[in-house]
């Protein structure tokens, strides 16, 4: 774990931005295309807006999400549809997007779906929540021993959330681990009070803990206070 420590939200967002713009300009200059999967929520909002002014050759980017709620792209609590309002904008525009849901008929059809769209990204990156989980891998989910299984074959599957709003789609810790490099972006002592104590070692009461233990994909951390 790369520990990056700013003094505000600002120079936080800032950095990430810069560095996210890097890494897949590095891509798209490696083999000629690039797939960044973000995060949700209203925290990412000033990364989006700042990410959709970078200077990359955006078409040649494909947009997804590490997880989404099971509602429709147009309601209010759609991953899909924040993406769409802060991201895919100016230069990013042109990006190529892959929402994980679509119509929210039927969750295991879209997750089959998404899984058969599935592209390991170049860079994905993690949120965490004050109770210890990414993406939608929360804790006490009935379906989070499948979700933190390092040898899961199913990039993605359908999540049950016992203290959060809506089933949710996400990608599974498996495949999060074929990413060129994760990044956690946090903020505020809470969190990384959180964040400490899940560096103590794998506990799944706390699934970020298994991001932080593994050794197979570069984690850089962005906190600010």
């Amino acid at each position: 774990m790369n520990w990056l420590e700013f003094s505000d939200a600002t120079q936080q967002t800032n950095a990430l931005a810069n560095s996210v713009a890097s890494r897949l300009s590095a891509a798209i200059e490696s083999r000629g295309q690039a797939v960044l999967a973000v995060s949700g929520g209203k925290s990412p909002i000033p990364f989006f807006q700042l990410m959709s002014e970078m200077a990359i050759d955006w078409a040649r980017v494909t947009v997804t999400l590490v997880d989404e709620r099971f509602v429709p792209q147009d309601h209010a609590d759609s991953n899909a549809s924040l993406v769409r309002q802060y991201l895919l904008q100016n230069r990013a525009a042109p990006a190529r997007f892959l929402p994980l849901v679509g119509e929210a008929a039927d969750i295991a059809a879209e997750v089959a779906a998404a899984c058969r769209d599935f592209a390991a990204p170049d860079v994905a990156i993690l949120g965490m929540g004050e109770d210890g989980h990414t993406a939608s891998l929360f804790p006490g989910a009935p379906e989070l021993a499948a979700g933190l299984n390092p040898a899961g074959l199913a990039p993605l599957l359908a999540v049950t959330p016992q203290t959060a709003p809506h089933r949710r789609v996400s990608m599974s810790y498996a495949a999060l681990l074929q990413a060129g490099s994760l990044i956690l972006s946090i903020q505020g002592a809470k969190k990384r009070e959180v964040l400490d104590q899940a560096a103590r070692g794998p506990n799944d009461a706390l699934p970020i803990s298994h991001f932080l233990a593994q050794n197979k994909v570069p984690l850089d951390v962005y906190w600010s206070a």
